[in-house]
């Protein structure tokens, strides 16, 4: 130990040789950043031996960047001698070492907590209860928007403002309009109400007015829905909140729905046997539920007999659902055809949205 004192002490006679030894404390922590922050990021994670793992931790390449920076700094003063450096350069030198700490640290800390990091997943992986997706991603993002708030305190406090002075001084007024206009302070708003309300979560098929599709991402401003045009639709919260929304993902049946024109000659007898004989296509078939049929002689039109035929289907996916309808649709038209029974012409067309 008294060796290395000594060593230092002859140093300073040669100014040559101490910022030689500068540069070379730079280039060995340069050299040796990514071998100490590997094994500081092992010495946590313990049983992951992948090194590709440890490489993607949160904390790997912001430990690798400050040992860089420390080196730089320890450089810095371990020359300070050579080039005179008065103590105002010094403190402004720890200043800025301490900022940008605190600012790598943050941003690893921040990190720790993003969609695609080992905790998200880890809490998505949960067997125990369904995770919310649209929650799970907002908590995240208040989580790091805590941290860099914090990280901005400490800077504020380390550049000699006081914070409170400074929060006083703004007022509740002065931080509306510095972190937001109106609109956007509606947007938070309309956010944490969808948050509480749930009308929808992160893959739910939506539809508001003229927008449909499915939400892919829920923002503090924002919600964006994917179109079946496969475009991407930035909705406001705040125009959300404000809105209808029907949620067709929490579907418990999907109802199938048609009407028959008979032609207005048909015998009644042949009516009320083809009726018969399509409820009991649809109480044979698995996927209707039974209590939900209702076949009917609706009404009666210029040339023709309108049969309504109404029903609801376990099939909720809409491919499956298409499948099913078109099953049942081939089964009425073979009775149609069995019993002889001629439709109308030029019959009134009414669409119904299934």
């Amino acid at each position: 130990m008294q060796g290395i004192v000594d060593f230092i002490e002859e140093l300073e006679t040669y100014p040559l040789a101490r910022f030689a030894t500068g540069i070379l404390i730079i280039v060995a922590f340069w050299m040796l950043s990514s071998g100490i922050a590997f094994l500081l990021v092992k010495t946590v994670k313990i049983g992951v031996k992948d090194p590709k793992k440890i490489k993607k931790s949160a904390f790997y390449n912001p430990l690798k960047l400050f040992f860089k920076i420390f080196g730089i700094y320890l450089a810095i003063l371990f020359t300070k001698d050579i080039y005179n450096l008065q103590e105002s350069v010094i403190q402004i030198v720890n200043k800025t070492f301490k900022i940008i700490t605190t600012i790598v640290f943050a941003r690893g800390l921040a990190m720790t907590f993003s969609q695609k990091a080992t905790i998200a997943k880890k809490i998505r992986n949960r067997k125990s209860r369904k995770v919310d997706e649209g929650m799970l991603n907002m908590a995240l993002r208040v989580i790091r928007c805590i941290i860099y708030i914090g990280a901005t305190i400490i800077i504020i406090t380390e550049l000699g403002y006081n914070i409170n002075s400074l929060l006083a001084g703004l007022g509740v007024g002065g931080i509306i309009v510095t972190l937001a206009a109106q609109d956007t302070a509606k947007n938070l708003l309309g956010g944490v109400m969808l948050l509480l309300d749930k009308p929808f979560v992160v893959g739910d098929w939506i539809q508001m007015g003229t927008i449909e599709g499915t939400v892919e991402e829920m923002t503090f401003r924002c919600t964006r829905v994917r179109t079946f045009e496969n475009s991407i639709v930035n909705v406001p919260n705040s125009i959300i909140s404000n809105s209808s929304v029907e949620n067709w993902s929490r579907m418990e049946q999907r109802r199938y729905r048609t009407r028959l024109y008979l032609d207005i000659n048909t015998p009644l007898e042949k009516v009320q046997t083809l009726m018969e004989k399509i409820k009991k296509i649809l109480l044979n078939h698995e996927q209707i539920d039974d209590d939900t049929i209702i076949i009917g002689f609706e009404e009666i039109i210029d040339n023709a007999i309108e049969i309504m035929i109404s029903s609801f289907t376990e099939s909720i996916d809409y491919k499956m659902y298409l499948k099913e309808r078109e099953r049942i649709n081939y089964k009425i038209m073979q009775i149609v055809r069995e019993e002889n029974i001629k439709l109308a012409e030029n019959a009134e067309i009414v669409h119904i949205k299934n």
